[in-house]
């Protein structure tokens, strides 16, 4: 994707089933359990851009000994600044105190059974150390004390907030992370109350009853309570100071969830490549986390994946298959040639089967798998085109003809390449717009001056600002007679509320093609009309709340928006024609059959709070209000 887009995070759990000793003595090493948390958060590291945190827990620790550890940073090499100063805390100890798990265990912190990284990608917010998850809600019950990491926007914090304040709390801030902590936090308190009543009749201990908790704690009531109005997209990880773990995901299963366990370990994480890589295990024996669903691991070591919400229709981010999650997935590569292989057609039907006049290339490298497999559908229909040459030959085959024809090929080259050194992911928007020209440079020498068509392949077209501002200025040097961009992926014409950042309607390309063909056209007024039915929605109750915005886009077809598109990223000074091609939806749902959310492209919200959040967004868009609508 050359758009820049903050999205999606990243979780890794990590639960040690035997004593820190066991490692030591087959692994060579009592830090097997972080060592395997580094590891698995930087497979993941395409994640999180923002920041990152790590937190750990000890079992069965005597009283007034530390338990919980927590680091967190956002610097720029956050991964490597958090590791580095958990690795101080080790540094001057001898080897005999390395190699010693039970002492490292009682003297030192970060030396827990239960482990939790996150890595951040922030879809708003400020970028400070304190928005970086974990996050930590303590108290001096030990079965009370709660962690927090999470992949997940929610589209009613508002209500849940509210929520918090009726049942008398009084939250310190109001954001959806805190408020998600906060609401389990209170079904926590409220279920450990609820077996300290149950049992302290019959004559236990307050001591005794702390035990009992531990075995009794019902993570899947509490989750069931805590869960029930929330409405968005999310995949949250807890520890709970005592031991118990869980991670919960959401009933449509928007954001991705997959473990492993054994008898050794049990390991959550957002990408299964990520589990395979790090212990070793074939794809097969990583699991999906079903929607609506927790996995919950005890502190005695059951493991078990428990309904906590009604599983709705499955409405998996596409996103995460057309560039997010590392393509180092068997099903996302495959699915990503699919997607590239889709386009075949229309790529042909542009340049009107001319493979001696056409150069191929992709942009930006994660398009690479797609123009995988455009290529393989430009070659099937090569070898058609090929076969019916020559059987149009007949007896009249010649060597020379016969090599001319099976030389026909496409001209597949490396044309556009992304500069590593143009950290442009770290800037801010206005910075990042000034760099942004110079992230990308191409190979000179290859496309024929005024007589080759140049398509490029990309994932997907966002706000098309890179096109205009870098790409498309950059390849015309190249004196192509034509620019064709060829997207991955359909036109985004609505905003994400379930963890991309997507949410204002102007940035979106396709919107404003939209906007510039009803006001050329004379058909302004349906902006006005819509914005008066998405005023009406603001009163319904949300179940009632529909999408008023997808009908502007019934006035114009697919291609009509397309070429508007192309019009608007060509810079005027471009001699080159511009065109854009973009996946179908059904072309979309026909590559990535399992992963059918596609909210942004269709408009088909999988939870009434998109509705809502989409209505607000042109309300904001025709008011020049430059907010979130969520």
């Amino acid at each position: 994707m050359s758009d820049l887009i903050k999205h999606e995070c990243g979780i890794a759990l990590i639960r040690l089933l035997k004593p820190l000793a066991y490692y030591q003595k087959k692994y060579g090493t009592p830090f097997y359990g972080l060592e395997q948390l580094q590891v698995l958060m930087q497979k993941q590291r395409n994640r999180g851009q923002d920041g990152a945190g790590i937190a750990t827990i000890k079992l069965d620790v005597d009283p007034g000994k530390k338990y919980i550890s927590r680091k967190r940073s956002n610097s720029s090499n956050y991964l490597d600044d958090i590791f580095d100063q958990v690795d101080l805390h080790f540094k001057d100890l001898p080897k005999e105190l390395l190699n010693d798990a039970v002492w490292l265990k009682d003297n030192k912190p970060y030396m827990g059974e239960l482990l939790l990284g996150h890595l951040r990608y922030g879809t708003h917010g400020d970028n400070t150390i304190e928005t970086c998850h974990p996050f930590l809600r303590q108290n001096n019950w030990i079965t009370r004390n709660l962690i927090l990491a999470g992949n997940f926007n929610l589209t009613n914090v508002d209500e849940l907030f509210d929520e918090l304040l009726d049942l008398g709390q009084f939250p310190r801030q109001k954001s959806d992370t805190v408020t998600v902590l906060e609401k389990i936090g209170h079904f926590l308190d409220d279920e450990v109350q609820r077996l300290h009543t149950w049992f302290k009749p019959d004559g236990y201990t307050n001591r005794e009853i702390n035990n009992l908790i531990y075995d009794n704690l019902d993570i899947q009531r509490m989750l069931r309570r805590a869960s029930r109005k929330f409405d968005g997209g999310y995949v949250m990880a807890g520890l709970i100071g005592h031991g118990d773990a869980f991670v919960l995901r959401d009933p449509n299963g928007i954001r991705p969830a997959f473990y492993y366990y054994d008898e050794e370990v049990a390991v959550v994480a957002s990408e299964r490549p990520a589990i395979q890589t790090v212990f070793d295990v074939n794809f097969r024996k990583v699991k999906e986390l079903e929607p609506g669903h927790a996995l919950v691991i005890k502190k005695n070591g059951l493991i078990e994946e428990k309904p906590i919400l009604e599983p709705l229709e499955r409405k998996a981010c596409s996103f995460e298959r057309i560039y997010f999650s590392r393509g180092t997935d068997r099903d996302i590569y495959l699915e990503r040639k699919n997607l590239g292989q889709h386009l075949t057609d229309a790529v042909l039907k542009a340049i009107d089967y001319d493979f001696k006049h056409t150069v191929f290339s992709f942009v930006p490298n994660t398009a690479e798998a797609a123009f995988f497999g455009l290529m393989e559908g430009l070659e099937d229909r090569l070898n058609e085109i090929k076969k019916d040459k020559i059987l149009k030959l007949g007896k009249d085959i010649k060597p020379k003809k016969l090599e001319k024809i099976l030389s026909l090929r496409a001209r597949v080259e490396k044309i556009v390449v992304k500069d590593a050194k143009q950290r442009t992911f770290i800037t801010d928007t206005t910075s990042r717009d000034s760099l942004v020209s110079h992230a990308y440079d191409v190979t000179y020498g290859i496309v024929q001056d005024y007589k080759d068509t140049l398509v490029l392949l990309d994932d997907s077209v966002v706000r098309g600002t890179t096109l205009r501002d870098s790409i498309i200025r950059i390849v015309s040097r190249l004196k192509p007679k034509r620019i064709i961009f060829v997207s991955s992926a359909p036109q985004i014409r609505y905003p994400d509320c379930y963890g991309i950042d997507m949410s204002r309607m102007k940035e979106f390309v396709a919107f404003r093609a939209l906007v510039a063909l009803l006001k050329e056209n004379g058909k302004a007024s349906l902006l006005d009309e819509a914005y008066q039915r998405c005023k009406a929605t603001e009163t319904l109750p949300i179940d009632e709340v529909r999408n008023e915005v997808m009908p502007l886009y019934e006035a114009f077809s697919v291609e009509e928006i397309s070429a508007k598109i192309a019009e608007i990223v060509r810079p005027k000074e471009v001699s080159p024609e511009v065109s854009i091609i973009y996946q179908s939806i059904e072309s979309l749902r026909d590559a990535c059959p399992k992963n059918n959310g596609d909210w942004y492209f269709s408009g088909e919200y999988p939870t009434p709070g998109g509705n809502r959040v989409v209505n607000r967004a042109f309300i904001n868009f025709m008011e020049g209000k430059d907010v979130r609508s969520y």
